[in-house]
């Protein structure tokens, strides 16, 4: 059976996670000079720790802002935690995110997003950033973060399809990959950030960026 739907995690894969986080959580705490790798490692473990049990991820992004500031010894405020979770919707898209999804739809594929966040959040995203998608599952939708595979349950129950027709497009190994594969999806890993591969961990594909997905499909 030949794939005919794209599911593509969204912060990470299509949207700049690394810069909408270091960018607006140095604007909101009013941190000074730093280490932008340091804060983004900082806060991506934080955040999994809040990820184990369900809560909006409108409230994971408040909490974790606030456990780093605490952490680096800032003076963070409710209101300044508030604002960067709204901050979401205006990070920025990657330079081929939005040329990329318009080709693969033009090429008859169906274009779904599986996203660890609010449905409100997301919409806000998708409209600013142009981005033509055909749908989306979210956390709110599953009450469950990836890598739990709730997403993929929904996916495959909610589009009436089959695993052989599904192709998972993500930047996470740890979210994304490693789940995707288990559950027998095929899988094209978006390695934007130049990460070493994990060992005992085997996407289907590796690019560097998106546009690269246009050359396997």
């Amino acid at each position: 059976m030949k794939p005919n739907t794209l599911t593509f995690d969204c912060y990470g894969t299509l949207i700049d996670w690394k810069r909408g986080i270091v960018d607006n959580f140095k604007r909101f705490s009013r941190l000074g000079n730093s280490n932008d790798l340091d804060i983004f490692n900082m806060y991506v473990e934080l955040e999994s720790k809040n990820e184990n049990d369900y809560s909006t991820y409108r409230q994971i992004l408040s909490t974790t802002f606030l456990a780093l500031a605490h952490r680096l010894k800032l003076n963070p405020t409710e209101e300044e935690a508030e604002k960067f979770a709204d901050s979401i919707s205006e990070w920025p898209a990657f330079e081929d995110t939005v040329s990329t999804l318009n080709i693969l739809g033009e090429n008859g594929f169906k274009r779904i997003i599986l996203s660890n966040i609010d449905r409100s959040l997301l919409i806000g995203t998708i409209e600013r950033s142009k981005m033509q998608v055909d749908g989306f599952i979210t956390a709110e939708d599953v009450k469950s973060y990836k890598p739990q595979t709730g997403h993929w349950q929904e996916l495959l129950k909610k589009y009436h399809l089959q695993r052989e027709q599904v192709i998972h497009i993500a930047g996470s190994i740890y979210h994304d990959i490693i789940p995707a594969s288990s559950m027998g999806f095929e899988t094209i890993w978006v390695n934007r950030y130049k990460e070493s591969p994990r060992d005992g961990v085997y996407p289907t594909h590796i690019v560097q960026s998106l546009s690269e997905v246009l050359k396997i499909l």
